[in-house]
């Protein structure tokens, strides 16, 4: 029984793998992640919907800088790239199974949107 029991765990480790990855696609990923994983509440889903919606936040808003004459376009393109490499790293700790934070916003996201 206990090698049954074992199977389930890491089965479920990861499920749990595959919907926090799933929760990096997109929004619509990050909506369905959130609606599989409203259930289950697991941390370690819930860690990964965090830190891809304050991703995603920060984008639509860097997204209103292009309306900003000049400067705000070339200062949006930089905000996407550091965005896109944060992504990365956030997408790389799902796959991994890991909850770190992404570095320098992560933690602020935690706390942010603690009630998710």
């Amino acid at each position: 029984m206990e090698k049954n029991d074992l199977k389930v765990n890491t089965a479920g480790l990861q499920d749990n793998k595959t919907i926090a990855i799933i929760a990096y696609l997109t929004w619509i990923g990050l909506l369905v992640a959130f609606i599989i994983n409203k259930d289950k509440q697991d941390p370690f889903v819930k860690f990964h919907i965090r830190q891809n919606l304050g991703l995603f936040v920060i984008g639509i808003l860097s997204g209103l800088l292009n309306f900003i004459p000049s400067v705000g376009a070339m200062i949006s393109y930089v905000v996407f790239a550091i965005l896109f490499v944060l992504w990365i790293i956030g997408l790389l700790g799902a796959f991994s199974g890991k909850t770190n934070p992404i570095p320098v916003v992560g933690p602020m996201f935690q706390d942010w949107f603690k009630g998710i």
